[in-house]
């Protein structure tokens, strides 16, 4: 049996590189096949379809971090995750110039439509791949900073914090609808052309996008999974069951929840940053409440305080998602609400807590029904 200790065993980290192998090289390698009637290829179009789920489940990875480890129930990860996607569309937008619909080499064509007679402040800078890259962690981050701040000194939690977060995200929702403050208003940003000189819709660059994705999420699973294994991931556990008697041995329980909250906003921003030169587009839409709630299905669903549990909840919900809104539309959402209702009230702890009852049952591993703990994650 592995130690808690440890990054990850042995078996887990073969599990670990051998998916990364097949999702990095045997992917890709499938959709450049020059055979398109091959039925050995990968379709061109799943490849930014795969990339998306990538980035999905990063994004539910880093809502578990803080959900399943510190107690954190943030109804507002799709704001980090949309502030991050905004600035990359910045930056992409930033490369469009001449070969917009009005040809303006320092304008977007929203803006130009709108009559602004030149660039926002804030815009300057994202005609920089660096620049961009650098406000993609630090819009995200600073929010939460500021906003974990204040809320854990004040000792806000459980729902009152969840209401919060969540009214954080609509009010951004508001703010970034206006079209007078210069994000695209409702349409957003879109019709991209370049990013870092390649074409953005040649395969060869969805491919490294997806590539980028995959990577991304490979590494903030060990990041999260180096949190949750190390001192401070045992304090979060701590404080997450019993947080006032952590704060009575003497723990700075609001440094120890500002610290994983802020971390969680940064790896939404990456998300959302690589989600959105794959979908093309970015508008006020992704800080709807709505998306923060469906993000806390995919980590119930999968298995909140697992890390490996969010990242198969994000895949298999938006799987299922992608199936049901292209064949049966108009019962996604119903099909979504009784998944959740499903989780929450037969299967707490989500599919991989499932598995454990199953082991249980057949007497395997000795663990009693219902529990999961760190040494049964990769």
């Amino acid at each position: 049996m592995p130690r808690a200790s440890s990054l990850l065993s042995p078996r887990g980290w073969a599990w670990f590189l051998g998916t990364g192998a097949l999702l990095i090289v045997v992917v890709p390698l499938l959709n450049a096949l020059p055979n398109a009637s091959s039925p050995a290829q990968i379709p061109d179009y799943l490849i930014p379809l795969l990339g998306k789920y990538a980035c999905y489940a990063l994004l539910a990875l880093s809502l578990d971090l803080v959900w399943g480890y510190a107690g954190i129930l943030s109804l507002g990860h799709g704001a980090f995750f949309a502030l991050g996607g905004y600035a990359m569309g910045m930056y992409l937008m930033r490369q469009i110039g001449t070969r917009g619909v009005y040809a303006n080499p320092d304008l977007p064509d929203f803006m130009v439509f709108l009559n602004w007679k030149a660039l926002p402040w804030y815009w300057h800078g994202f005609d920089h791949f660096a620049f961009a890259a650098v406000m993609i962690v630090l819009a995200p981050g600073l929010l939460a900073f500021a906003f974990g701040w204040f809320a854990f000194r004040s000792r806000v939690t459980g729902v009152y914090l969840s209401i919060i977060t969540q009214a954080l995200t609509y009010a951004l929702l508001l703010v970034f609808f206006r079209n007078d403050t210069g994000f695209g208003g409702n349409n957003g940003l879109t019709d991209f052309k370049d990013i870092l000189g390649f074409n953005i819709q040649a395969p060869g660059t969805r491919r490294a996008l997806y590539i980028a994705s995959v990577v991304a999420l490979g590494l903030g699973y060990l990041a999260c999974r180096a949190i949750v294994v190390s001192k401070l991931g045992r304090l979060l556990l701590a404080l997450r069951d019993a947080e006032d008697r952590v704060r009575f041995l003497g723990y700075s329980v609001a440094h120890a929840k500002l610290f994983v909250f802020t971390a969680s906003a940064v790896l939404a921003g990456i998300a959302g940053a690589l989600y959105v030169p794959q979908v093309g587009i970015i508008n006020p839409s992704e800080f709807s409440p709505g998306n923060s709630i469906e993000i806390a299905i995919w980590v119930a669903v999968g298995g909140r305080g697992t890390l490996l549990g969010a990242l198969l909840g994000a895949v298999i919900v938006n799987a299922a998602k992608t199936w049901l809104t292209g064949s049966l539309p108009e019962i996604w959402l119903f099909v979504l609400g009784g998944l959740f209702i499903l989780v929450t009230l037969a299967f707490p702890q989500g599919l991989l807590g499932l598995r454990m009852q199953l082991r249980s049952w057949r007497g395997d591993g000795g663990r009693p029904r219902g529990v999961i703990s760190e040494e049964s994650a990769p």
